[in-house]
């Protein structure tokens, strides 16, 4: 790589963070133009400067990379916790009339998650590092736009498609970042959920319950959808090719079993 300057079409994550991996070790000074600005560009960013890597303006449109010839690599680091886990666990709360507290939690990262709860009718407390929320009534329908951080996190959008799907109402989802990402709906369709998509956007009419059933995960967010309908649902749901799931949240399980769920996973799945 030699010295210059990249401008993004589109502030992609995997873009962002593959042009500063690639930068970190090149020797040369990059330039990335219209960078993703998550904060796991931030905490990347981060993690190499302690290592020794020289980088600046993550969080931004621009960052710039100087490149070095060599990483320390005994090094502590702690990273940021999981928006989309905490996300997920506030939505299955949500969906099942529950009430969770969470930790270690970055407010500023999920504020957009935040709002659209509260819009759903959910009572959420915010501390220091700490979120709590009560969901007691039947929740309500509302829009929802997936945008670049700090918009509407894509990765959220089947998590609060399948919360939307028992809400009162109809609600709009336009997704705005990647194609093809509903392939789960036709799963959450035989759980009875009724939803319309038309391009990038799904029209979903909420039913009072979903259906138990045998569904298919096509995705990781997808597959989380997926175990929040079978949370709400009436009998056994059973989720096969859960690898996707495991692939993105480490004991899944085990957490929503300590939240009073009923969920065990079967060997070999």
């Amino acid at each position: 790589m030699t010295d210059g300057i990249i401008t993004l079409d589109f502030p992609s994550v995997g873009a962002t963070e593959n042009i500063i991996l690639a930068a970190t070790l090149s020797n040369n000074v990059v330039y990335i133009k219209n960078a993703a600005m998550e904060p796991e560009i931030v905490d990347l960013q981060n993690f190499i400067n302690k290592m020794g890597g020289k980088i600046s303006g993550a969080g931004t449109k621009d960052i710039k990379i100087i490149g070095v010839e060599k990483l320390e690599t005994k090094i502590e680091y702690e990273i940021m916790p999981d928006r989309i886990e905490i996300g997920t666990l506030l939505c299955a709360a949500a969906i099942t009339k529950g009430n969770i507290n969470i930790k270690n939690v970055r407010i500023e990262h999920i504020l957009p998650i935040v709002y659209k709860l509260e819009e759903m009718g959910c009572e959420i407390t915010l501390k220091e590092k700490e979120i709590g929320l009560i969901s007691k009534d039947r929740l309500k329908a509302c829009n929802i736009k997936t945008m670049p951080y700090p918009g509407f996190p894509t990765d959220m959008q089947p998590i609060i498609a399948s919360t939307l799907g028992v809400a009162k109402g109809t609600s709009i989802i336009v997704e705005n970042i990647f194609e093809n990402r509903y392939k789960y709906l036709s799963e959450l369709k035989r759980m009875g959920a009724k939803i319309a998509i038309e391009g990038r956007t799904a029209i979903i009419k909420g039913i009072k319950r979903y259906d138990c059933a045998k569904v298919e995960a096509t995705d990781l967010r997808g597959g989380a959808a997926l175990i929040l309908a079978g949370l709400n649902a009436n009998g056994k749901t059973v989720i096969s090719n859960i690898g996707y799931i495991l692939r993105g949240y480490e004991n899944i399980d085990e957490k929503l079993r300590k939240l009073g769920a009923n969920i065990y996973l079967r060997e070999g799945e």
